[in-house]
Order: C-alpha cells, then structure tokens, then sequence
C-alpha cells in the first residue's frame, strides 16, 4: 500500500554534552539541515522542523525548508511534534513520523519502510524500527536500547538489560562481566548462534490520535526505571508495531566524538562524489 505520512523534526537548541547541536557544521551544512533532506528524500509530503529556538528556525528557513517554533518546556520530542500537529489541525487519522534532529546519516529508506509498514497495517497506532545486533558488547551496553517482539511483530518490552537474556551462554557472567567477556586472544566474544537479538531504533510513526493519547498519559513505573519514553505506550495497553529496517542505520549525534565521526563520513563520501 501507497503511505502518506508526514514528518516533524524536533530540534532543542540546548544539549548538555553538545550546545547548539542542530547548528553544528557538516560539511558546510547546518546539522539540522542535513536532517531535512534526509527525511524530504524518504517520499514524505511534508516534512516540519520543531524547534525551541529562533536561531534554529531562522537556519531552516534560509534553506528553503518548513520550521515553527514550539514552546520550550516540553518534557519530550513527542510533545514537541504534538504542538506542531495542534497548530497546523492534522486530522487524526495522519500518520506522523518522528525523525530526531540529530540524525543527520539516517538513510531516507528506513523512514519509507516505516511508512509503508504502517499503512499496510491501518489497525496498528504507533510503528518504530529495530536492527539485528550481532555484537555481545553491543548487547550488554545500556546506551543500546534492546527490545523483544511477538510473533506477530509487536513489541513486547523495551529495555537496557540484554533481552532476552540466554541462560546457558550467558551463565555465571553477571551483566558487567559479561560486557567486557573475551576470548583467549583479548577479542571480545560473539554470540550464540542460535540466538537473536535487536537495538531499537529511535524513530516513531504515529496516527494523530495516538500521538494525542500517548502525551497525554502519566509516566509509568517502567518509563521512570528504565528511562525509556516507548515503555509508556506498553504499560497502557498501546499496540507498537517494530518494523526491521532495510539497511543500517548509523548512529545519531549525541556528544563531540560523534559529531568528529559524522564529519568524517561526510567529507569521505563528498570526496568521492
């Protein structure tokens, strides 16, 4: 089935790690910007940037591109795109798509699979994205969200912990040991084989009715104790579709190394255009 979605971008200004984050140069590109274009690639029939800042929203539109301006106490980016779809009156049956403006490698692929995903399931309110990990310190870092679906591709929890947690290979081994295992050679060990195991990938679709409900719900005890915004949807009974996204998805900009690491990407693949 054909999807219609849209796109907003939300972009606070302020980082503890990284201040100014949306305005950091790549490759003679503002952060932001670069956000934009990869989502305006993805086939959406708009794309919004949501930010607290007007220095933001001056960098979006010199580029051509759609930015408002949203108030700047917001407690999550979920807050912040449902103002933007208040203020512009989205029907509730729009299918949103939350980008975060930090991923400016995020390939325009995977929001389409998410898209598609979404509407060839109109039943299902909110869809998000997983990849397969195949690296045990991956697993055992908490940074890496992991997340366990059903059969019929719903997720069932979310979480820091290494889920699920396979007993025989992982027997004896408490989680910090675990993380730092190595072979003979100091390598650090795989797998099991016969395992399986994902990262979530934090980028959400959500049906404008879903997205309504959801900030409208009270934090959960799982929320709090993981610090883990989806865990909300699960402990009130929401439906959450997980979708395998079609290639890799690199990590976002979080913190100065990075930021160097993007940089880097970027001015190797302009090089070779």
């Amino acid at each position: 089935m054909k999807a219609s979605f849209k796109v907003v971008i939300p972009a606070r200004y302020d980082s503890t790690r990284l201040p100014g984050k949306p305005l950091a140069d790549l490759a003679g590109k503002p952060m932001i910007v670069r956000v934009v274009e990869q989502a305006l690639a993805s086939g959406a029939s708009e794309v919004v940037v949501a930010t607290d800042d007007d220095r933001v929203l001056d960098a979006v539109l010199r580029a051509g591109y759609q930015a408002q301006m949203t108030r700047a106490d917001h407690a999550s980016g979920s807050d912040r795109v449902m103002e933007v779809v208040a203020q512009r009156a989205w029907s509730d049956d729009t299918l949103v798509i939350n980008v975060q403006g930090d991923e400016p490698l995020i390939p325009p692929v995977v929001i389409g699979r998410l898209a598609r995903a979404m509407a060839d399931r109109p039943e299902v309110p909110v869809g998000t994205l997983s990849e397969r990990i195949r690296d045990r310190g991956l697993l055992f870092d908490p940074n890496v969200v992991k997340v366990v679906c059903g059969q019929d591709g719903q997720a069932l929890y979310f979480s820091r912990a290494p889920i699920p947690f396979a007993r025989d290979a992982f027997a004896g081994a408490g989680v910090a040991i675990a993380a730092v295992d190595s072979a003979q050679d100091g390598t650090v060990m795989g797998l099991p084989p016969d395992g399986c195991w994902y990262r979530h990938i934090g980028i959400y679709a959500f049906r404008v009715y879903a997205l309504r409900r959801f900030v409208g719900l009270p934090v959960g005890a799982l929320e709090r104790l993981e610090s883990l915004e989806q865990l909300r949807l699960l402990e009130h009974g929401m439906s959450l579709l997980v979708e395998e996204a079609p290639v890799a998805v690199p990590g976002g900009v979080d913190t100065p190394a990075d930021l160097a690491r993007v940089r880097v990407l970027l001015g190797a693949n302009n090089a070779g255009a």
